[in-house]
């Protein structure tokens, strides 16, 4: 992949020690000090740099996604991989749960219910694709972007030296976060039905069950999307820092103090872009609508690509969402060295000695 001479881009609000850098981000500078940590207290301000970035490196990211995140949104959105009678069984199951729960089965209800037990089937159909290619495209967009903010090209075959190394701690990582996941829904589902079933006992109405759901549901939304925030942020840790696992998890949920509101946008805004995608893709090209099916052969590619560029950019987001939460929690810090974070993991331990 190849990067675009030049200085790498900067926010016009970055400051570094109290030292403002030029606002003319792509202009000549003399600064030797590294820029790739800035303060931003909005979600703008990190869409603004994220599209600064991709423009820097913008062949470097889109070889990524042509290669790594295509494949991977391509099965995703076609659901090819599903099987549709498994889909109908655990819709089943599930509506006799919230049926015997207390909870009124109606459109909204049942819609969902199928909706979920979609994306279930197809998260465990799809998971071998999620813990190879789409870690390995996170990965190297995290790297590109450090890259980037450290005025480096990037380098395949360092890239290469780097995910051996780090391999190991991204996939436990990224285990962890998914049983987290797991967890958070399981409690919700949990807590959903026994609500539903103590004021189903106790004898409220249909409709007053179906409005303490809905306000459930909306409660849990804020609380699931704090955990997903963390969790991401954490696979961005992984892949800078020698950290995994727990440690990962843990140092995300610290380093996100004071940013969470900026997290939340984020979250909203990439969740937001993907369920409108999915919902175009479903229309237009899964179910035949209009027409005689024609346009499904120009339709279905485009969307996958759309798709496939809104997960990319939120995979540079998160990038740039950590080295703002990390200004933020160092912005008093100082002597902050101009270099790559992963340079120094593709180091060999003989040219280290011979530095030394």
């Amino acid at each position: 992949m190849e990067s675009p001479k030049g200085p790498s881009p900067r926010l016009n609000t970055i400051t570094i020690h109290n030292e403002t850098l030029d606002p003319h981000p792509f202009e000549p500078t003399h600064v030797t000090r590294s820029d790739h940590v800035f303060q931003s207290s909005s979600a703008l301000e990190i869409l603004r740099e994220t599209i600064r970035i991709l423009r820097y490196n913008l062949s470097g990211f889109m070889a990524i996604g042509a290669v790594l995140i295509c494949p991977v949104s391509a099965v995703l959105l076609s659901n090819v991989l599903v099987d549709e009678s498994v889909v109908k069984r655990l819709a089943v199951r599930m509506l006799l749960v919230a049926k015997s729960s207390g909870l009124p089965l109606g459109s909204f209800v049942e819609h969902s219910v199928r909706k979920f037990s979609e994306t279930a089937v197809s998260t465990v159909m799809c998971f071998p694709l999620y813990v190879t290619l789409l870690l390995i495209s996170k990965a190297a967009v995290v790297y590109t972007v450090d890259c980037t903010y450290s005025r480096k090209t990037f380098d395949s075959s360092k890239f290469y030296v780097i995910m051996r190394k780090i391999w190991r701690r991204i996939v436990k990582t990224y285990l962890l976060m998914c049983t987290v996941i797991i967890g958070c829904l399981t409690l919700f589902l949990v807590l959903l039905a026994g609500v539903s079933s103590v004021l189903s006992v106790i004898g409220f109405s249909p409709d007053l069950i179906a409005y303490t759901a809905v306000v459930t549901g909306l409660l849990f939304s804020v609380f699931f999307a704090n955990a997903v925030i963390i969790c991401d942020l954490s696979m961005v840790i992984s892949v800078l820092e020698d950290v995994s696992g727990s440690e990962a998890l843990l140092r995300s949920s610290v380093l996100i103090r004071g940013q969470t509101q900026v997290g939340l946008m984020i979250f909203l805004g990439s969740t937001i872009g993907m369920a409108f995608i999915e919902g175009l893709f479903e229309h237009r090209v899964k179910t035949l609508s209009y027409g005689d099916g024609s346009s499904r052969i120009w339709e279905g590619p485009l969307l996958v690509i759309m798709y496939s560029f809104v997960v990319l950019i939120d995979f540079m987001m998160s990038a740039v969402f950590f080295f703002s939460c990390k200004s933020y929690s160092l912005e008093n810090a100082s002597n902050i060295e101009c270099q790559s974070v992963l340079e120094a993991l593709a180091v060999t331990p003989a040219a280290a000695s011979e530095a030394q």
